[in-house]
């Protein structure tokens, strides 16, 4: 058989298992908790398996990659090595998350601050999940179209079709179902690509002798402030971020949301060297003339490795590594829609449209929502390419700098209130969009490469001065009850 059209059968076969555990996961739904939390009873190999891969995108697969072969060499595994340090962090904190019982972070501020402070962070966090969602989607297109030559606009609809459709039909059962068997096809389909790479290249000591000096320095591209920067950035945007957070609220009790974490922290800290070694050994078969650069200038850098796939690896193995890069751009994009149409149901429509709304109808506007944000991502995908990791950062960062503070610390301090809740968001927001459209990260001279820093810190100032200074009319950190 036509070693393109057995690489095709893999991948779509593959599209198909996906869509499959949509519809068994269908079957799994009863109410709008099962369908947006499943029904809070994940336990903790679930939980890593859904937390990790929803993380491990197109950035932490194929953007290591790229990394890895231009110019920042061992150091590219930062990217996801700070992931998982930012797991171990949050894992202290996930008991108290789970703890709170809501199954949105807009509903926690809701319920910890008033309406007003609900609304805004559901508005600051549903647009985003459009771009997120967008920029996945862009991944797994150009992923597909290269793969199997096909048209880049066909492909995008392939993909965006494929998410939008088994995420409505199974809500997080669905992701999570689905997510457990991508990110395993992720660091499976990575793993294998290595000896196959390096059998090409003609051994390690090969690849050594064929990288500049310094490729295999752990501090290449990223000294120990960007690390921290991106400690900081994970574990802010993880805190607050609906696809990351809503695994904890789904996990069956705080033991088994810390226990998850760390689960999830192990599998990155293994997987963060292998697109990076993949990357260096890519540029060393560039650099021997066994790899020409030219053969992938028509996607871009990015794409490196699945060109170099279609050449070196036996068609099924070829197959299972496209399956695995797709999953880590697919399982991304199906919790970014997920959240996106939780949000929107939950806390904008059930609260603000129509507050006499029963389950049922939340949960059909859940998904109605679903199918728009996947219309209007597939559309922005299809006009605009724009560099991936670009869109993830500023998304991240946008929605995390002001909620971050009055999440976290409406947990564990009474004085926290709605006025310094709303300066918060307002700050983060205000300094992010700053330093990231107009002056390029730079701050009174200072240049930031994660712009969350800044942000994070005058959202802190704001935030408790003005609980300070307007202080809640009861000090507590019990949420409200809802109808």
């Amino acid at each position: 058989m036509n070693m393109n059209i057995l690489v095709t059968v893999v991948v779509v076969l593959y599209l198909l298992i996906m869509l499959f555990i949509g519809w068994y996961s269908s079957t799994k739904i009863t109410n709008n908790t099962d369908f947006v939390v499943a029904g809070r009873r994940l336990g903790p190999l679930l939980m890593a398996g859904t937390l990790a891969a929803t993380e491990i995108g197109g950035g932490s697969s194929l953007g290591v990659v790229q990394n890895g072969m231009s110019g920042y060499g061992m150091s590219a595994s930062w990217y996801i090595i700070t992931m998982g340090i930012a797991f171990v962090i949050l894992s202290f904190l996930a008991p108290r998350f789970r703890g709170a019982t809501v199954k949105t972070v807009p509903e926690y501020f809701r319920r910890r601050y008033g309406k007003a402070s609900g609304l805004v962070t559901a508005i600051i966090m549903f647009l985003p999940l459009i771009g997120l969602t967008a920029g996945q989607f862009i991944a797994s297109a150009v992923i597909l179209s290269t793969m199997l030559g096909i048209n880049y606009q066909v492909a995008v609809i392939i993909v965006a079709v494929v998410v939008t459709v088994y995420s409505i039909m199974g809500g997080l059962w669905s992701v999570t179902l689905t997510d457990f068997i991508q990110v395993f096809l992720i660091v499976i389909g990575m793993i294998i690509a290595v000896p196959f790479a390096l059998n090409y290249a003609g051994g390690w000591s090969n690849v050594v002798a064929n990288v500049p000096e310094g490729t295999l320095s752990m501090f290449q591209g990223y000294d120990a402030f960007a690390v921290i920067s991106l400690v900081i950035m994970y574990v802010a945007t993880f805190s607050v971020g609906q696809e990351a957070v809503s695994r904890f609220y789904a996990a069956r009790d705080g033991k088994a949301a810390k226990g998850g974490a760390w689960l999830a922290a192990l599998i990155n800290f293994i997987y963060a060297f292998i697109p990076t070694i993949l990357g260096i050994i890519t540029l060393a078969l560039i650099t021997m003339g066994k790899f020409n650069a030219a053969d992938f200038e028509s996607v871009g850098a990015r794409y490196a490795l699945p060109v170099l796939a279609m050449e070196v690896m036996p068609a099924i193995i070829c197959g299972l590594l496209f399956s695995g890069i797709i999953s880590a751009t697919m399982s991304s994009s199906d919790s970014d829609l997920l959240g996106a149409g939780s949000i929107f149901a939950n806390d904008i429509y059930k609260i603000v449209i129509k507050p006499e709304a029963t389950d049922a109808q939340v949960m059909k506007v859940t998904k109605v929502t679903m199918c728009f944000v996947g219309v209007a991502s597939m559309l922005i995908a299809l006009f605009n390419t724009q560099s991936l990791i670009t869109i993830l950062m500023f998304c991240f960062t946008l929605r995390a700098a002001g909620s971050f503070f009055p999440y976290v610390l409406g947990h564990y301090w009474g004085k926290a209130s709605t006025a310094g809740t709303i300066a918060s968001l307002i700050a983060g927001t205000i300094v992010v969009v700053y330093l990231d459209q107009f002056s390029h990260g730079d701050l009174f001279g200072i240049h930031f490469s994660q712009t969350i820093v800044p942000g994070l810190v005058a959202a802190l100032i704001c935030f408790v001065i003005f609980s300070l200074i307007f202080p809640p009319k009861k000090e507590t950190m019990e949420l409200s009850e809802e109808d």
